[in-house]
This record gives C-alpha cells, structure tokens and sequence, in this order.
C-alpha cells in the first residue's frame, strides 16, 4: 500500500472539508481545517519525504470568483514538484494540458467523462486523445443510494445513473492510468472507512486505485490494508496531524509501508 498525499484547494486555501457538504451555491463547504501553508509548502513537503502521486483537487468551479486563486495555489505546488503530483477539478481536453505543462504527472477527470448521468465516450475519447492514456486519471468518486455506490460529479453533487462495480472499473481501465475513489459519503468524517466499497474496488485490479475517505485511526487504515490485500492505495486527509487531526504522519507511512 502506498500512501498518496493530496492538496485540496477551495475559496484559495488549502484546506480539508467534509466532503457531502461541498455546494458551488456561494462557494460553501463545511470547513474541516483551513491551512495558512500555501501549495508549494505542502508539495515541497510530499516531495521530501519522497512520496509520489498525490493529488491536487480544486474545489471550486471554473465560474467562480475564487478558481484563479485555486488555480494560483495549484500551479505553485505543481511548480514546486514537478511530475510528483495530479490535479484534477474540471478538467478537460480543452484545459488539461496547461496543467502537465505547469508540472502536473496525470489529470484527474470526473464530470467532462460522466455527463448527463453516462458516461460519454465521446469527451473519454476526447480527453486520452488530448493527454494520452498513460496522464489520465479517473475519479470514480461515490455515494451510496438503493445499496450501491453512484458515480457523483460537479464537485461530488450530482448522482449519475453509473455506478462503481468490477464491469464498470474493468472496462473505463483501458482508457486510464489510474482510478481515484472517494467515499463521499464518509469523506471529511474520520470516523470509519466504507468497508463495502472498499470490497468491490479490492476485486478489480486493473490498474492502480487510490481510496479517500474516512480513515480515522491506525484501525481503520489497517483495515484497509486487510480488506485490499495491500494492494489498494490510500490517501488520508482531515485525520492527518498536517491538517489539524490527530493521525501522525509519520506512523501513517510507516504502516504503508509495512
């Protein structure tokens, strides 16, 4: 298991959310820790501990007054670590390479892929052809409805009619490097990790996936170790000692790596 740090970035800070709370509608988002540390401090920070593959989120939409400064924040930690970290937060084949040539690794897509609650194969096309396979990264981001987990996008508001299953993850891997999955749902909550999710991710292993969400003790990652065969990726956000929780960063990497 390695550990993926991340850089969320919303209203220009750094800063960790609960992430069911996020709503374009004001720019509003239910604060879990806001940092003083620009981007460039935390990438350089991931950079020496020799830790690779991050991700960089940008929490408010390109309408919005505040994306420059996400963008400005984004582009000093990108900048900082060059080819070290992703970023992602509408993205698509018209803006993404602006990113890799600012230093970004992979962009990381979700809502310019599942629209109209499909998946459009046309923007997927769009997007491989504009980055190459080997920089695309898919969000995969969900909540549970009826029992299963729904692929949401537009900033994890929105459900689609896809959801996250061995079929779905088998067949969208042959047209990215990597899945990145959020467990909305639990995300910003440290207080548990979504096991069955976890279990369906575990059974496809077509190519890298990285969980975010809920791991709140050394239990919980543990957990997650067991459950994904120590396969699965992890990162860890508002639990982290970086950003206000009480999860030592260290230890994290040492039970990583173990």
């Amino acid at each position: 298991m390695n550990f993926r740090p991340c850089i969320d970035i919303h209203n220009g800070k750094v800063k960790q959310i609960v992430g069911g709370s996020l709503a374009d509608e004001g720019n509003h988002a239910i604060d879990n820790y806001i940092s003083d540390k620009g981007g460039a401090y935390y990438a350089n920070l991931y950079k020496n501990k020799g830790l690779s593959g991050g991700h960089i989120i940008l929490l408010n939409p390109a309408g919005s007054e505040y994306y420059e400064a996400d963008v400005a924040v984004a582009k000093d930690a990108l900048g900082a670590y060059r080819n070290g970290l992703m970023i992602g937060g509408g993205m698509n084949d018209a803006n993404s390479t602006a990113f890799l040539d600012a230093g970004a690794s992979h962009v990381i897509v979700t809502s310019y892929v599942f629209k109209n609650g499909e998946i459009n194969f046309t923007n997927l096309d769009r997007m491989v052809s504009a980055v190459g396979k080997e920089h695309l990264v898919l969000d995969l981001s969900c909540r549970k409805k009826d029992d299963k987990y729904y692929i949401v996008t537009d900033r994890w508001q929105k459900f689609t009619d896809v959801t996250v299953s061995y079929d779905v993850m088998n067949m969208l891997a042959s047209y990215c490097d990597e899945f990145l999955i959020h467990a909305v749902d639990v995300e910003g909550k440290a207080n548990g990790i979504e096991e069955n999710l976890v279990k369906i991710i575990a059974g496809s292993q077509s190519c890298p996936v990285t969980y975010a969400g809920g791991v709140g003790s050394y239990e919980d990652l543990r957990t997650l170790k067991e459950l994904g065969h120590n396969k699965i990726d992890v990162t860890i956000g508002s639990a982290l000692d970086l950003f206000g929780g009480s999860l030592d960063f260290d230890e994290i990497l040492v039970i990583c790596r173990e």
